[in-house]
């Protein structure tokens, strides 16, 4: 064989390298969005859920224009959701329902199965009687 076909099969070689790295990159940061994603779509479900809860009558399960019921534990959860656990991570209530009225609120904590800068993806979000906000801790 020649130099010249050499240094092409090098070159080639190298050309492939890069592709396929920057391929698994790219994989790798879709995996990762796509679990964010899903973490916060399914906090803003359990959104939902803690306001039908804060607005369902006490004699009727619900908080009664209080979030109090919604405890940092497994129960407090579980009146959210039948599956604190999903595809997507896990949820845990990370502060507990305080207050009442406009200023009530319950912090809803989600934890993916992904590994991102040495630590899980998460996201949180933090519940009020008329709205809700959602971030992405990591």
């Amino acid at each position: 064989m020649g130099q010249q076909q050499l240094l092409l099969i090098i070159l080639g070689v190298i050309v492939l390298g890069i592709a396929v790295a920057v391929g698994i990159t790219m994989f790798w940061d879709s995996s990762v969005s796509a679990n964010r994603d899903g973490l916060t779509n399914d906090l803003s479900s359990l959104a939902s859920r803690a306001q039908q809860y804060y607005r369902r009558p006490s004699y009727l399960g619900g908080g009664g224009n209080s979030f109090g019921g919604l405890s940092a534990d497994a129960a407090g959860i579980g009146k959210l959701t039948n599956k604190p656990n999903n595809g997507n991570g896990t949820y845990t209530i990370a502060s507990p329902g305080t207050g009442t009225g406009p200023t009530a609120n319950v912090e809803i904590l989600g934890v993916g199965n992904i590994q991102f800068g040495g630590s899980l993806v998460s996201a949180r979000v933090r519940v009020y009687p008329d709205r809700d906000s959602v971030w992405v801790v990591n």
